[in-house]
């Protein structure tokens, strides 16, 4: 059975830099089992209806601004999975989950930086996912747990974001150190989830210490995708960190393997 994952995306110059991170994203792409096709649900791709796509080969979007020029020069021409795209679809409506499909949009650095790390030729079938931030925890575990079933066809289903994301808080001279408040948010979602505490869990936000900082009101698409890889995994409710670091301070690097 294949687990789901949740996947810090960090920095775009992830796609650049070899660090502790990268290599240990890089290691798990080659020591995972090889997955039919990756359905990824990405912070960066917001939309109020559930997005299914539906795409032949993606073009590659550059959402961000400011950063080294190699970037830009980078390309992730992943394919698509019709065939995998209809039996989401199949999947939802069995579930009563609302959804649209899309066929035109490209992929965010939400999705190929983390994607070129673990698949760097990108010869894996992607099927990409919008999130939406406007749901309950619920709601969007919810979501995942409708897709369930594709694990057993060896299809690999990760959400990509960061427990701690606030843009506001980096400090962008590293000395390494990750601040108090980070880790105390950090801690408190590690040991809820592997309890696989789903009541705190939804409630995180008035439970957790340093939720405000960790999880900003105007940043929470990054914490979300969480809960649509545990709901990937309902069917099997055992949570695993196997990366943790921290850059800038309090940007976290954390995945966890769910299932």
């Amino acid at each position: 059975m294949m687990p789901s994952l949740f996947i810090a995306h960090g920095s775009p110059l992830l796609a650049i830099e070899d660090n502790e991170y990268t290599q240990f994203l890089m290691q798990l792409g080659k020591t995972m089992p090889r997955p039919k096709a990756v359905v990824l649900f990405s912070a960066h791709w917001e939309s109020r209806a559930q997005k299914v796509s539906n795409v032949d080969q993606y073009s590659t979007i550059y959402d961000f601004g400011g950063f080294d020029e190699a970037l830009y020069q980078i390309q992730y021409p992943a394919h698509g999975d019709e065939q995998i795209s209809k039996e989401i679809e199949g999947l939802f409506t069995k579930s009563g989950v609302p959804f649209e499909i899309e066929t035109q949009r490209g992929l965010d650095h939400g999705a190929w930086v983390v994607l070129r790390l673990l698949y760097p030729n990108a010869e894996i079938p992607v099927i990409s996912m919008s999130v939406n931030s406007s749901l309950t925890p619920e709601e969007q575990y919810k979501i995942g747990k409708a897709l369930s079933s594709l694990r057993a066809k060896d299809i690999l289903i990760i959400g990509s974001g960061g427990t701690v994301h606030n843009l506001r808080a980096l400090k962008w001279i590293d000395n390494g150190e990750a601040d108090q408040w980070a880790l105390e948010f950090d801690d408190w979602l590690a040991h809820h989830l592997q309890k696989w505490d789903l009541p705190s869990l939804f409630k995180y936000d008035s439970l957790a210490p340093n939720a405000e900082y960790a999880v900003p009101r105007y940043g929470s698409e990054h914490f979300i995708p969480i809960f649509y890889a545990m709901g990937a995994s309902d069917d099997n409710r055992k949570a695993a960190l196997i990366h943790r670091s921290f850059r800038y301070g309090n940007l976290s690097h954390s995945v966890w393997q769910f299932g």
